[in-house]
Order: C-alpha cells, then structure tokens, then sequence
C-alpha cells in the first residue's frame, strides 16, 4: 500500500478546496476529521469479486438501533474499500460487502439531513429481489455530503435517507484510484452550486 507523502498531501487538500470553492461553500474541517480521513484511505484496496454498490441506495430506519437498512445493487468486477473482496465461504452464505466505485455525477449537499454510510458495510443478498440488503450506519453534520445522481431538483438534498459519503472523501478515493491500473477514476460532473 503506497503512503501518501507530503505532495500528495498537499495535493489533495488542494484539489478539496477548490471544489469546495466551485461550490461557493465555505467548510471547516477540524484537524481530527482530517486525521481520520487520511488514516482510512491508506488502508483502501483494489479488488475484483461480487460486491454491493449502494451509491444510490434508499435506506430506512431499524427499529431499536441508530442503523438503517439499505437496498443495494450486486455487482461483479473492481470496486475499492478498506476490506477484502467476496471470500468463497462468502459466496456459498450469500454474504458481501458494500464498496466503492466511481461515480459519473453528483449532488452536493450541506444541512443536517441524516445520510447512510455504508462502505464496507456487510450485506446479504435477498434471493427473491437479488437485491443486496445492507445494515449501514448513519451520519449527519455540517460537512459536504453527496447525492448520487443524473438529475438534480430542489428534494434532492431534503428527501429520505440517502446512501453518501463526504465530498472531501470522495476527492481523496479520486486519489487514491490515480494509482490503480484496474480501476482508474472517472471524471464527474457536479450537477449544483452550492450557496453560502
């Protein structure tokens, strides 16, 4: 696994911050929440395998716990997360995982909607709908968020709960698939602005 050096660093938070700009947003990120990030993404991993794609996934509440339920895509090929790729004990359970792959547009969101994370998120797949259901965790706060999408309305940041992750962890997974032959990143589209 390649470290990140101090260009690379630099690198990133540049390129963060002027999308953020694009947006006309302003974000503040804490020295901790950057830690974390970094420290995530030196554990990311490239593989190929049968996995949950959950970047458009519609989620609902589990009763008596703070994670929701998430309706995932099955997926076969590259994606990236922090652990390994579909097992054969896992194949035979009908268990996987939910990770990333490059996304072609989004929406970027800033209020206190509460979103679903799921990378890495454990799943199993229903055999009636084929669909994989995944047990995610919730988040909420001040940072920038994303909405998967083609198409962007006024509900796109208001409605439900949405699979997501955070626009600056989105831009270091960029990064990170610079470095990959297997699953280079795509270019996206930002299809908002966002105001102050």
């Amino acid at each position: 696994m390649n470290v990140l050096n101090s260009t690379r660093l630099f690198s990133i938070l540049f390129h963060t911050l002027f999308y953020c700009c694009i947006f006309s947003s302003t974000i503040i990120f804490s020295s901790v929440s950057v830690a974390n990030e970094f420290s995530e993404i030196d554990t990311l991993q490239v593989c190929k395998g049968k996995y949950a794609l959950c970047t458009t996934a519609q989620c609902e509440p589990i009763d008596g716990t703070d994670a929701v339920a998430c309706s995932c895509d099955v997926k076969k090929g590259y994606s990236v997360g922090s652990k390994d790729c579909e097992s054969e004990g896992d194949a035979k359970s009908g268990a996987l995982v939910s990770r990333y792959y490059p996304v072609k547009s989004f929406v970027a969101c800033q209020n206190d909607r509460e979103w679903a994370y799921c990378l890495d998120a454990p799943c199993t797949i229903d055999k009636k709908t084929g669909k994989a259901m995944c047990t995610c965790s919730t988040k909420k706060g001040s940072d920038l968020y994303v909405i998967t999408t083609d198409k962007y309305t006024p509900e796109t940041c208001t409605s439900g709960i949405i699979s997501s992750a955070t626009v600056n962890s989105i831009m270091e997974v960029t990064e990170f698939l610079k470095t990959s032959k297997e699953l280079p990143p795509k270019d996206f589209k930002i299809l908002n602005k966002m105001d102050k």
